[in-house]
């Protein structure tokens, strides 16, 4: 291999290395040591090629005599050669002091690079901190808030259970209405079609109150069977039909217990089939004439959500 070549395969080396972009601090101590040994193959060279050039001072004299035309050819080709090397030796001389200071950079702008790491750890520490502190103040929140619905939760149970006593207590007063008067065989006859409404089965519920009030349609216990197969309607939204039963529970018992909520339930039913004048009179009618009872109250509050 040549000189020449040898200095190529240098420089193409250098490129190499050059594109493979910043390097480390130990590829940057490597390379400083490679730069070394470059720099003294350099000189090296440098001392070869005066050698050279003081071997071909000496040696054109005996070239011209010798060789005439000749020598003067191979001079010419000495010198280009000569020329051709010197250009790449200053070439290389060139790219070696660039990749020295290409080099430095990576450390500057490493430097820099922590820098901007730190400042942005700082501000996102910063960050961090204060995120903490408004979660821990979200928490706090969120327990006292969780504290107080514990409260309402338990103001509430408290109600719903009141709630359910009292409707349990109004089932067991109407499962147990006075029977005085009437015969056991009505009272049971009674209770069974009561108890079948309460399960929540309608259809056989009405069947057995009629049957009771084709049997015993002028006891104590009339008005209610009437009035509840008039619930039977309701409850399935047969309102035409529930405000005709109602209605009978009125006509035939006006004495009984359940007229005042025969009359507040069909002013109910009336409301739902579009009747909100029919409605309105009969909620009148309940407060005037039963002002004491439980449907008084229900019908003022119902009148005043009526437009």
């Amino acid at each position: 291999m040549t000189k020449t070549d040898w200095m190529k395969g240098c420089v193409i080396l250098w490129m190499v290395v050059l594109l493979c972009g910043c390097a480390s601090v130990r590829d940057v101590r490597v390379l400083d040591g490679e730069i070394y040994q470059l720099d003294s193959k350099m000189n090296k060279l440098q001392k070869d090629l005066a050698t050279v050039q003081k071997d071909v001072q000496k040696e054109i004299p005996t070239i011209k005599t010798d060789l005439g035309t000749e020598a003067k050819k191979l001079q010419a080709d000495l010198s280009l050669r000569v020329e051709d090397l010197q250009s790449q030796i200053r070439t290389l001389s060139t790219q070696v002091d660039e990749y020295k200071e290409f080099l430095k950079r990576p450390s500057k702008e490493l430097d820099r690079v922590r820098e901007d790491t730190a400042s942005q750890m700082k501000t996102l520490q910063e960050k961090g901190k204060t995120f903490e502190e408004k979660n821990k103040a979200q928490e706090d929140r969120i327990k006292g808030i969780e504290d107080q619905l514990k409260v309402l939760g338990g103001k509430i149970d408290q109600i719903l259970s009141k709630q359910a006593e009292e409707e349990k207590a109004a089932k067991e007063k109407e499962a147990s209405v006075d029977l005085k008067g009437v015969s056991t065989g009505a009272g049971d006859q009674y209770k069974d079609a009561y108890e079948t409404f309460q399960k929540g089965d309608l259809e056989k519920a009405r069947k057995k109150f009629e049957a009771f009030l084709k049997q015993y349609p002028n006891t104590e216990l009339s008005d209610n069977a009437q009035f509840w197969i008039g619930e039977t309607y309701y409850l399935r939204k047969d309102f035409d039909k529930a405000i005709l039963e109602y209605e009978k529970a009125i006509t035939k018992y006006p004495e009984g217990d359940k007229i005042p909520s025969a009359l507040y339930k069909q002013a109910l039913a009336f409301l739902e089939v579009g009747d909100k004048s029919s409605a309105k009179n009969i909620l009148k009618r309940v407060n005037e004439r039963y002002p004491h009872s439980e449907q008084a109250e229900m019908a003022k509050k119902k009148l005043e959500t009526i437009k």
